[in-house]
């Protein structure tokens, strides 16, 4: 492969970085306040519960619902564990997979309104590129730990 200035493996490492940094904003941007006492999932509940799909909503009542401040962790602490495993390079083929779930779980939440889903359509595309072709070959900790080779 040609490539111009970097080689093929240290531009899959810039995009794998990129979407780790995209990933971090996504932590850094939310108002914890607000996310941690309810106000994220509060938000998910009324878009779950106006659900076309009735597995959507009744999975959201039974999983997510009835724990609205864990769910909210979790999914606050997942995107920061996305982000540094993906810029740092640690783990990065499971924080590709768990980065694809949480995007899968959006892309079904928000399967009515399309236009949410430019910016997790990209965060998927650029997560698969770089997990089939393996981006953590350079400038990363999985390379220099021998991880995944």
């Amino acid at each position: 492969m040609q490539t111009m200035w970097l080689s093929g493996a240290e531009w899959l490492a810039v995009l794998r970085i990129g979407l780790g940094l995209w990933w971090l904003e996504s932590w850094r941007h939310k108002d914890k306040k607000t996310w941690f006492t309810g106000g994220g999932i509060g938000w998910a509940v009324g878009i779950a519960e106006k659900h076309r799909w009735q597995f959507v909503r009744s999975g959201f009542d039974l999983t997510v619902k009835p724990r609205p401040r864990l769910m909210a962790y979790i999914v606050a602490y997942a995107e920061l564990a996305l982000g540094l495993g993906l810029i740092f390079g640690f783990l990065t083929p499971i924080a590709l997979i768990g980065g694809l779930v949480l995007n899968l779980i959006y892309f079904v939440l928000m399967i009515h309104d399309w236009a949410e889903q430019g910016q997790n359509l990209m965060m998927a595309l650029i997560s698969l590129v770089v997990l089939f072709a393996m981006g953590w070959q350079v400038w990363s900790l999985d390379d220099a730990l021998g991880l995944f080779l």
